[in-house]
């Protein structure tokens, strides 16, 4: 026990006074020196796994780890996500059903910069179908391709995104990894990463959108995900690539690449079904799609949510 000596303090006229407040501050101190040990470096989000805000860098509790909370779920899942699946899984099935379409289908996004735009596509026999247009709220950079980290730019081209993207602890409300950088990226030495679909209306280098939208999106991809589509393909564009767009930004330093993207395009516009999408000679090749649950697999270098990843959208 510390003797009460250390407690009392003299005043300028010689009387003592206790200094119970002294030991009030130290423990405070102690207590601030405690919390201080516990938080996580401060860092500027730029797209990138080096470099995020500590708002993106929640992990799961180790009692939630990979652990599916849902049974037969092939997806990570969170209290969040399931409420969220709850609440929202009676009123799509309605709207699905109105549409001609069922809640688990294989699903197609396509996101368009230009025009701030998300399209939602589902499965129907051999095709897909448009079931809804979404506002996107935020991303940050210009028209183009991703390049290198830092630059503070949302990616362009062709990606895959299957169970292991998807991220019911974000601290963005929730959110799914895109899959850059794919083959192609690599090829062109982009880097960077940690590019997310996600809510909260802010971002930079990923796709905000707002918490009720995000929250719908979410549900339909995590049903689709579940229900045994392994991966579905994620198509971005700089705007719809038709010939007036593309005479627009004839002089953009982009335009060869938006050219070569142009195909992918434009075959899944004759077909409503998406290009199976390969990389020869640096450059993306295309060919016809096939509707089906296993029209694609995942891809090789897909970011897995985990605890050896230090920092999660």
């Amino acid at each position: 026990m510390l003797p009460a000596s250390l407690f009392r303090f003299s005043r300028p006229d010689g009387r003592r006074r206790s200094g119970l407040w002294l030991l009030t501050l130290l423990l405070l101190a102690l207590a601030f020196t405690g919390c201080a040990r516990q938080e996580r470096p401060q860092t500027r989000n730029n797209g990138s796994a080096g470099s995020l805000s500590p708002l993106y860098s929640r992990l799961p509790e180790r009692s939630e780890e990979q652990r599916p909370l849902l049974a037969h779920s092939s997806t990570p899942q969170s209290e969040l996500s399931i409420a969220v699946g709850q609440s929202q899984s009676l009123r799509l099935q309605g709207e699905f059903q109105k549409s001609g379409l069922a809640l688990g289908a294989p699903i197609f996004i396509r996101i368009f910069k230009e025009s701030h735009e998300l399209e939602l596509w589902v499965q129907r026999g051999e095709r897909y179908y448009l079931f809804r247009k979404y506002p996107i709220a935020y991303f940050s950079g210009g028209l183009g391709p991703k390049l290198e980290e830092g630059d503070q730019q949302a990616p362009e081209g062709f990606y895959a995104v299957s169970p292991q993207h998807m991220n019911p602890w974000s601290n963005f409300h929730l959110a799914f990894n895109v899959g850059y950088p794919n083959q192609y990226d690599l090829e062109h030495n982009a880097s960077g990463g940690l590019i997310m679909i996600h809510g909260k209306r802010e971002s930079i280098g990923c796709f905000a959108m707002t918490d009720r939208i995000i929250e719908e999106i979410y549900t339909i991809a995590d049903r689709a995900l579940n229900a045994g589509q392994p991966a579905f393909h994620l198509h971005i564009f700089p705007f719809r690539m038709t010939p007036a767009n593309l005479q627009r930004h004839a002089h953009s330093p982009h335009f060869a690449f938006w050219r070569n993207i142009l195909h992918g395009y434009t075959l899944f516009e004759l077909t409503h079904v998406p290009p199976l999408v390969t990389v020869q000679n640096r450059h993306y090749a295309f060919s016809p799609g096939r509707a089906g649950r296993n029209a694609l697999a995942p891809p090789a270098n897909m970011v897995s949510i985990g605890h050896d990843l230090q920092v999660l959208p």
